[in-house]
């Protein structure tokens, strides 16, 4: 059985989807961004049981299926962004086309028609957060950013985030109090 999860979009989304099932006694399932595949069928009372711990966390399990695969799209996208690193720079249209199996025209179609927002507004969100993420952490500088996250040049990175934030990196940097949204945001 398999059980969708909206915004269950990170590792520690994960984690806690985990903690959830175990507290309700479910402990052999494998959680994939966005799902759960359980080894057998679960019944009303636990399912109820899930939802409202996964309530708590701003997770809910999504029974639409057009909301399913819009929340598949948006955990590539974050398994895009997040996990890149390291990985050759593959064009995001072909990963996204591959990792779900359909056409990305289908795949940005939908997208457009649930989310009323494009998927390429949505990466480009979601690129800029991690840019934030990674300049208050300051483990890189922009150049190094900019090639852990397969943008082509510094140059491209500054005007997205400038585009998105009404600010440059370095004026970003500069900020006492630095904000950012968190991926369920946006």
């Amino acid at each position: 059985m398999t059980i969708y999860i909206k915004n269950m979009v990170s590792e520690s989304c994960k984690y806690v989807v985990r903690l959830a099932l175990e507290d309700i006694g479910i402990k052999d399932s494998k959680i994939e961004l966005g799902e759960v595949k359980l080894n057998r069928k679960i019944t009303n009372d636990e399912k109820n049981l899930l939802k409202l711990k996964l309530n708590q966390v701003e997770l809910e399990i999504v029974e639409k299926e057009n909301g399913v695969l819009v929340d598949k799209i948006k955990a590539s996208i974050v398994d895009y962004v997040y996990n890149s690193e390291g990985k050759p720079g593959v064009k995001f249209s072909v990963f996204l086309s591959n990792k779900l199996d359909k056409k990305y025209g289908y795949l940005a179609n939908h997208f457009a028609e649930v989310e009323k927002n494009t998927i390429e507004q949505y990466l480009v969100a979601l690129r800029v957060e991690r840019v934030k993420e990674m300049i208050i952490f300051g483990e890189h500088n922009l150049s190094e950013i900019a090639l852990k996250l397969h943008y082509s040049s510094v140059a491209h990175l500054s005007k997205q985030f400038k585009k998105m934030t009404g600010m440059t990196p370095s004026q970003f940097k500069a900020l006492e109090v630095k904000a950012r949204l968190g991926i369920h945001e946006i």
